[in-house]
C-alpha cells in the first residue's frame, strides 16, 4: 500500500474504533456503571483509607516541620521515622480532642439553642399566624404540623413500629457491622500509608518513570504536587479561619447578650468553610435567629458580625492563615456556583483549589507560549540567498 494512502486508512479506522466504543459506552451505560461501582466497592476501604490519609496529613506534615526545626540545631537529632510516628500519633490525640470537644460543648449548646427556638416558635405561633391570615394566608396546615411535633406522639410512632423495626434489626446490625469493619480497615490503610508515604511517593515516581517518557512523567508529578499543596493549603488554611471566626462570633455575641451565641457561632464556623458565600449565607440565617426571639437586637447582630468578620479578614486571617489558594473573588465565586451546581456543598468546597490548580497549569502554559513567542520575534530572520 502507498503511503500516501496508509495514513487516511488509519485515521478513517481508529475514528471507527472510537466511535464504536463511545455507542458501546452509551448503550450499556447501565451495566458500565453498575460494574464501575462494584469494583469501587470492593476498593472502598483503600480508597477511603487513601482520603482519610490525604486529610490526617496536613497536620502530621506541620508537626513533622515543627519538629525538625526544633530540632535542627540538636546534637543528637532524632530519626525521621521517630519523629513521623510522634507526629501521627499527636495528630490522632488531637483528632479525638477535636471530637471530645465537640461532643461534650458544642452538641450540648447546640441542642439547648435549638430546644429553645423550637419553644420560642410554638409560643409566638398563634400571633404569626394571625398576621399571617390578615393579608390571606392561610396557615392552619402549618399549625397543625406545629402542634402534632410532640414527643408522646413521636414515642407512640416509634412503639407501633418496633416490629418494623425487629425484623429489619438483622440487616441493620449486618450494615453497622459492616460500615465498623469498612472504616476500621480504612483507618488501618491510612496509618500505613502516612508512615511509608515516602517511600509510596519514590515507588509511584519510579514506576511513572519506567513507563512514561521523562517530560509526560515530570508534568504528571508537577500537577501532583500543585494538587497535593493547593488542597492542603485550602483545606488547613479554610478549617483554621473557621474555627477562629466561629470562636469571635460566640465571644462577641455572649459579651453584648445577642440570643443563640451558640448556635449563630456553630452556623459561622460551618459556613465560613465556603469563602464569601459562607459569610453571607451565616450573618442572614444568625440575624433572622435573632430578629425572631429578639427584635430589638438584629441591627446590632448585624453590625457586630460584620465588625467581627472585617477584623478577622484584615488582621487575623492575613497572619495566621494567609492566601490559602491564590484566587481573586471573581474566580472564587465562579469555582463556587460551578462547584454548587456539579457537587451541591461539598463541590463549592472541593472546587475552589481545583480552579485554581487549573488557573496556576494555565498561567505556566500562557508565560511559557509568551515566552517562546518572544523568543522567535527576536531570532533575525533568514538571510537571502
Amino acid at each position: 500500500m502507498k503511503p500516501k494512502l496508509r495514513q487516511p486508512l488509519v485515521l478513517v479506522t481508529l475514528s471507527a474504533i472510537i466511535c464504536a466504543v463511545i455507542f458501546a459506552v452509551i448503550f450499556n451505560s447501565e451495566k458500565i456503571f453498575g460494574l464501575l461501582k462494584g469494583i469501587a466497592g470492593i476498593f472502598m476501604p483503600v480508597i477511603a483509607g487513601f482520603i482519610i490519609a490525604f486529610v490526617l496529613n496536613v497536620p502530621m506534615r506541620g508537626l513533622e516541620r515543627l519538629f525538625t526545626k526544633l530540632f535542627s540545631r540538636a546534637k543528637h537529632r532524632p530519626k525521621k521515622k521517630l519523629l513521623r510516628l510522634v507526629s501521627l500519633i499527636l495528630t490522632i490525640i488531637l483528632l479525638v480532642l477535636v471530637v471530645f470537644l465537640v461532643c461534650t460543648l458544642v452538641f450540648p449548646a447546640l441542642a439547648e439553642s435549638v430546644s429553645s427556638l423550637y419553644t420560642f416558635v410554638l409560643k409566638k405561633w398563634p400571633e404569626w399566624a394571625n398576621i399571617l391570615d390578615d393579608y390571606g394566608i392561610n396557615t392552619s396546615k402549618i399549625g397543625s404540623w406545629l402542634n402534632g411535633l410532640d414527643i408522646k406522639t413521636m414515642v407512640s410512632r416509634l412503639t407501633n413500629g418496633a416490629s418494623y423495626l425487629i425484623s429489619s434489626a438483622a440487616s441493620a446490625v449486618s450494615s453497622i457491622i459492616t460500615g465498623v469493619v469498612s472504616f476500621f480497615m480504612s483507618t488501618v490503610v491510612a496509618l500505613y500509608v502516612l508512615m511509608s508515604k515516602d517511600d509510596l511517593v519514590r515507588q509511584a515516581k519510579k514506576i511513572l518513570r519506567a513507563f512514561v517518557p521523562d517530560r509526560t512523567a515530570a508534568y504528571i508529578e508537577h500537577v501532583a504536587s500543585l494538587f497535593n499543596d493547593s488542597y492542603s493549603r485550602f483545606f488547613s488554611g479554610q478549617c483554621l479561619e473557621a474555627c477562629l471566626l466561629g470562636t469571635l462570633i460566640f465571644l462577641v455575641f455572649t459579651i453584648f447578650r445577642i440570643p443563640y451565641a451558640a448556635l449563630i457561632g456553630i452556623l459561622t464556623a460551618v459556613f465560613a468553610l465556603i469563602p464569601y458565600i459562607g459569610a453571607f449565607a451565616s450573618c442572614g440565617v444568625g440575624a433572622f435567629l435573632v430578629l425572631l426571639t429578639a427584635p430589638e437586637k438584629f441591627l446590632l447582630c448585624i453590625i457586630l458580625y460584620l465588625v467581627v468578620q472585617f477584623v478577622e479578614n484584615q488582621f487575623i486571617y492575613p497572619h495566621v492563615v494567609g492566601s490559602s489558594v491564590g484566587l481573586n473573588p471573581l474566580w472564587t465565586l465562579v469555582a463556587v456556583l460551578i462547584g454548587g451546581n456539579v457537587m451541591g456543598i461539598l463541590g463549592m468546597i472541593f472546587f475552589i483549589p481545583l480552579v485554581s490548580i487549573l488557573i496556576t497549569l494555565l498561567r505556566e502554559h500562557t508565560n511559557a507560549a509568551l515566552a517562546r513567542k518572544s523568543l522567535q520575534e527576536k531570532e533575525p530572520p533568514p538571510e537571502a540567498e
